[in-house]
């Protein structure tokens, strides 16, 4: 039995990161522009680490996110095997950024996927990921 694109993408509506229905998430929004899924982002005092400093868990998983999101969005589920993560700068909480992920190169049931976070007010980077993800079937 094929599940259907409508259905799949309803499957993740409690997800931590991009789930509408999860009101304790980030409720980010991706879509596909081109060869990249984008999002923004602008974390609050309730995601912080240090005071006033963004906890790398949450950029992480916004990083982790986009690039999911990239196969996500075009049908194809899969779940994280191993990331590869640099951060480059810290985050202050209030300052928005925007995600971007791509695929690298997919073959059978293996993606290798990469993402970035930049500051929207300066283009700093804050962060980049490339991760291996394996393609539910």
């Amino acid at each position: 039995m094929s599940i259907e694109l409508g259905e799949k993408l309803n499957s993740a509506n409690t997800c931590f990161v991009c789930g509408p229905e999860n009101p304790s998430g980030l409720q980010l929004t991706f879509a596909l522009e081109g060869e990249y899924c984008v999002a923004t982002f602008t974390p609050s005092p309730l995601h912080c680490g240090y005071a006033g400093v963004t906890h790398g868990g949450i950029i992480f998983s916004a990083l982790d996110d986009v690039m999911a999101n990239w196969l996500y969005l075009q049908g194809i589920e899969a779940v994280t095997a191993k990331c590869d993560l640099r951060y480059k700068d810290p985050l202050p909480t209030g300052v928005s950024v925007a995600l971007k992920g791509w695929c690298i190169k997919q073959k059978g049931r293996v993606a290798v996927m990469a993402s970035s976070m930049s500051r929207t007010d300066n283009d700093g980077l804050i962060a980049q990921c490339e991760a291996t993800f394996m393609i539910r079937t």
